[in-house]
């Protein structure tokens, strides 16, 4: 078995032992069980916690965008479940709201919120910048539009949290890579600049693709991309990144590249500095 299971309902098929049951497997949860070798992922703690609930809860919020193929959930965050119990185990978190037929699917037998309802639920109860960095990984993932998630905040007008939702909804762009793509274009715009684009792309002189951008501004040529650790600890990488930067500049842009160790206030100056050499 490799994936999570309810451990009463293998014994009794006789499917396992009481003792392969406690040698070879897991408890997740109370009754839920996963092969020890088996990698824990945000989506694999998503069912365990459905079947935690007897298959009767609808996974949602973070957990449901993990279902639906979003990248960088956490598998190590509670999972989350609308269900009507208030007394969850550790590692699964629960609340209890309405939900309409049209706000929920099926994925691989598990009932799920959609991800237009998905992206609302997290919205509405998450911080603004961890809101927008998941929801656009799940935009990213399931082709989401924005207009959908915009017509939900409007059938539950007066819901809890739903005016930050509607902040939320607004800074979402599917063209973020990453946390830290989201975590920098967010700084960008709380900076004061214009929104940038996503996913630029950059063609030399005879028309050959040489980059696409993280964000920026092509009316200007000016760029902001944020480098993670990987750019540098990749040797091959790292030396086509130089290529790359090399090319792109002599294409004309301003090509800003942001780290780790860059503080936000050196990141803002270093933009400014770039709109004052086009202005």
């Amino acid at each position: 078995m490799v994936a999570p299971f309810i451990g009463s309902e293998a014994l009794a098929r006789g499917e396992l032992t009481p003792y392969a049951l406690r040698s070879k497997f897991s408890a997740v949860y109370p009754d839920v069980y996963l092969a020890r070798e088996f990698e824990m992922t945000a989506a694999v703690r998503a069912r365990a916690a459905w079947l935690w609930s007897r298959r009767r809860g609808i996974v949602a919020g973070r957990s449901a965008a993990a279902l639906h193929g979003a990248k960088w959930v956490d598998a190590h965050l509670p999972a989350e479940v609308l269900w009507n119990n208030r007394r969850p185990p550790a590692g699964i978190r629960v609340w209890s709201d309405t939900v309409e037929d049209d706000e929920c699917e099926l994925i691989g037998g598990i009932s799920v919120t959609t991800p237009a309802r998905t992206a609302l639920d997290i919205a509405s109860r998450h911080p603004a910048n961890r809101a927008v960095a998941a929801i656009d990984a799940l935009a990213r993932a399931a082709h989401l539009k924005m207009a959908d998630v915009e017509a939900l905040a409007d059938r539950h007008r007066g819901r809890r949290g739903i005016r930050m939702a509607r902040r939320a909804i607004q800074l979402v762009d599917p063209g973020a890579e990453s946390p830290r793509e989201t975590w920098l274009r967010l700084l960008l715009v709380r900076g004061g600049f214009p929104p940038p684009t996503t996913q630029i792309p950059v063609h030399n002189e005879f028309g050959v693709l040489v980059a696409v951008l993280d964000m920026g501004w092509e009316h200007i040529k000016v760029a902001a991309e944020y480098d993670g650790d990987h750019h540098r600890t990749d040797r091959r990488r790292f030396n086509n990144d130089i290529r790359r930067a090399e090319t792109v500049g002599e294409l004309g842009w301003i090509h800003i590249r942001v780290t780790a160790e860059d503080a936000e206030g050196d990141v803002l100056r270093r933009v400014r500095a770039a709109f004052a050499r086009r202005a």
